[in-house]
């Protein structure tokens, strides 16, 4: 059985349209994180761009999606987890940027050692990118 979209959208306060489940089906249906561009050219017709990026944007203020930039500048985006919400992401984990077949991966499992800032810092947002060659591609090269 699918997730329940409609659900997610009604728990953050916003309309369930169209556009906005296929959105949420698509980035959810792949294995790595989606750029901007694969969602441009794979969405339903009926999203334009301006409507993507409002609809990205959104999703991203709510704690729906992270945004993760990629190795060459790209925005991609993943589903955050269910700990996640309007203005605290608790997505802090290692993204792995393959650098033969170019996905972008969500590491969740992976632990990251407590970081030790000095005095007077205060961490708001942790975004750490590994680049090397991803399981599904160590066999290939």
């Amino acid at each position: 059985m699918g997730k329940d979209f409609t659900g997610l959208l009604q728990k953050n306060h916003l309309h369930v349209t169209a556009p906005r489940l296929s959105v949420l089906e698509l980035i959810d249906s792949r294995e790595s994180a989606t750029s901007q561009p694969y969602l441009e050219k794979n969405i339903n017709q009926g999203v334009d761009r301006v409507t993507l990026y409002r609809i990205l944007k959104t999703f991203e203020e709510k704690g729906i999606l992270h945004k993760v930039i990629d190795a060459n500048g790209t925005a991609n985006y993943a589903m955050c987890s269910e700990d996640c919400r309007e203005g605290h992401h608790h997505d802090e984990h290692v993204h792995f940027n393959c650098t033969n077949c170019q996905q972008l991966y969500c590491l969740r499992d992976f632990e990251l050692p407590p970081l030790k800032l000095p005095p007077g810092y205060t961490a708001e947002n942790i975004n750490m990118l590994i680049s090397g060659v991803c399981e599904h591609c160590k066999g290939s090269i």
